[in-house]
């Protein structure tokens, strides 16, 4: 059975699809929607089960790790050891918004976020659709690409229809999004912080807050 598939354009129809959302999260299924670059794909991230649907529909290496994406800065302690003094500067800076925030997790998060490494990527997202989604459903949600493992992310609804439609649960149509670079990651376990992927934050938007010398 093909995914089904929601319009998220207008305020109304927003309103209605969110809550269905919420719903499809919390029994344990796939929803893809529309973030400020590509169609992500969330579960319920703290649903052991639901992480294994994501990663069964995306033919996704375990060995990869999943980010989170979460509802305010106040809510990422709930998923991290702790917050560097310098992670609490950028999030208020860069938060919500494009840079996703590598931190040590607390020991409660699933392997299959974390590939086993002990950390977690953490972002809040400025698109309203993710970051409602994740508050009404009281969860946070992964942010992982709405596309098959390896292959291009996808811009719009009909692409991912086409390639994940018979391995999802629903759609949330927000129209084409812009494309481009993906969040840009930064690990803040490190002294000095390291960028592990530069994307929609610039390396050098995030001089301000570090020596020259310390990025890698």
């Amino acid at each position: 059975m093909s995914a089904r598939l929601l319009n998220v354009g207008a305020e109304e129809s927003r309103r209605l699809a969110l809550q269905e959302a919420k719903e499809v999260i919390l029994s344990g299924g796939v929803v893809a929607l529309p973030t400020e670059s590509f169609y992500g794909l969330a579960v319920n991230a703290i649903d052991e089960d639901a992480l294994r649907c994501l990663t069964a529909a995306k033919k996704r290496p375990e060995k990869n790790p999943i980010l989170i994406l979460i509802p305010s800065i106040d809510a990422v302690k709930d998923y991290v050891d702790s917050v560097p003094p310098m992670a609490d500067k950028l999030m208020k800076h860069f938060w919500p918004g494009g840079l996703t925030l590598v931190f040590r997790a607390k020991a409660s998060l699933s392997s299959l976020l974390t590939a086993g490494t002990g950390k977690i990527g953490v972002r809040l997202s400025s698109h309203p659709v993710p970051t409602e989604l994740s508050r009404l459903a009281g969860v946070p949600i992964t942010g992982t690409s709405a596309n098959l493992s390896g292959q291009p992310a996808r811009k719009t609804a009909r692409e991912v229809m086409d390639t994940l439609g018979d391995a999802i649960d629903l759609i949330l149509d927000g129209g084409e999004t812009q494309g481009g670079k993906g969040s840009t990651v930064l690990d803040v376990t490190t002294d000095p912080a390291l960028i592990l992927r530069e994307g929609m934050v610039r390396r050098d938007a995030l001089m301000r807050f570090f020596r020259s010398s310390a990025m890698t």
